[in-house]
């Protein structure tokens, strides 16, 4: 019987305490599985701490260990999109690496991956974290839910398995300042869901600061849904409408000859709302214009400085994004020759 090939890709930022404790757990479940060929694709997100040392040690000692280093910190998507640009198994699996999300979930999610389902997500049914930290995820996942993609689970997901077609979809599919999971969700493979108890963190502390989660919440608001410009055109509507049925009373009472001297308050109160909601309009279209102003620069979404345990196959150590003639995304090797990529075009 042929073997099954199996790709899990890790991204890594400072986790020196939790790789050892990961790894052997990794070789536990991976040892029971028949008939898979598993890889390990660690893909280091700028790690300032021995991280990277470690991973290079392991790759040395087990050759199912792969290793892609950044030149910087370019974020866990991008470092997601990376290990999926070398990733070589027939089944691809995205997991972190804070063991929070138990490796033991590994089975389980090829058990669910039938022959007909391209994405498999684990979804939390409990998880252990601080009040705040639920209390705004639960907000994020409710409001993915309800206004972005109503299959979203509402308690979030963390851990998925994709089959090689949704991987090269997502290839062909580079967009930056975007949530790869959103970008999933928005293909609309075939897909199932198992669950499974979110632990908490093994060692060291939680890189998922509220500066990132908030931008995650932007990216995947500003990414998949027209929300925030729809609530500014029925804004705009609603004051244009108010100010209409005020003009009218205010011709009235001139008809009238009911003179009412304004004061000074009413005055600022309309004045500061209508100066808020210009300035708000402003900050939501402009979010709208860096993104996209952004995506079209073409600047690689991560550099790879090392990569080990890959052979001598390169594959691209940075993607762009580049419009072919049916305007479909395309990625480009950083080593193609002039005449094969010319970002100006």
């Amino acid at each position: 019987m042929t073997n099954s090939t199996l790709s899990l890709i890790i991204p890594v930022l400072n986790e020196v305490e939790v790789l050892p404790a990961l790894v052997s757990r990794l070789n536990q479940v991976t040892q029971q599985l028949e008939n898979v060929d598993v890889e390990f694709i660690f893909v280091d997100d700028g790690s300032t701490d021995k991280s990277f040392d470690l991973l290079k040690e392991l790759s040395q000692r087990d050759d199912r260990v792969k290793v892609l280093k950044f030149s910087r910190n370019f974020g866990s998507h991008h470092a997601c999109l990376a290990g999926l640009a070398r990733a070589s198994g027939e089944r691809i699996i995205i997991m972190a690496a804070d063991l929070q999300d138990p490796p033991e979930l590994i089975p389980d999610l090829l058990v669910a991956a039938k022959s007909s389902v391209d994405v498999v997500w684990a979804i939390r049914k409990a998880r252990e974290e601080t009040k705040w930290v639920l209390f705004f995820a639960g907000l994020y996942h409710a409001f993915m839910k309800r206004f972005v993609f109503p299959t979203w689970p509402g308690e979030g997901a963390d851990v998925v398995l994709m089959t090689r077609r949704v991987r090269d979809a997502l290839l062909a599919w580079p967009e930056k300042n975007t949530s790869i999971f959103g970008q999933i969700f928005w293909l609309g493979f075939h897909h199932t869901t198992i669950t499974y108890a979110k632990g908490k963190r093994f060692a060291g502390k939680s890189k998922w600061n509220f500066s990132k989660r908030l931008k995650l919440g932007l990216d995947s608001v500003v990414s998949f849904s027209f929300l925030p410009i729809r609530v500014i055109s029925y804004s705009g509507i609603a004051l244009s409408l108010v100010g209409f049925l005020y003009a009218i009373v205010v011709i009235l009472f001139r008809l009238l000859n009911i003179t009412q001297v304004s004061g000074w308050a009413s005055l600022m109160i309309v004045l500061l709302l209508v100066s808020g909601l210009q300035l708000l309009v402003l900050g939501v279209i402009g979010e709208y214009l860096w993104r996209s102003a952004d995506q079209v620069k073409s600047r690689p979404f991560y550099v790879v400085v090392d990569e080990l345990g890959f052979g001598k196959s390169r594959e691209p150590a940075m993607i762009h994004a580049k419009k072919t003639g049916m305007g479909l995304p395309r990625t480009y090797p950083a080593e193609s020759r002039e005449s094969d990529y010319n970002p100006g075009t």
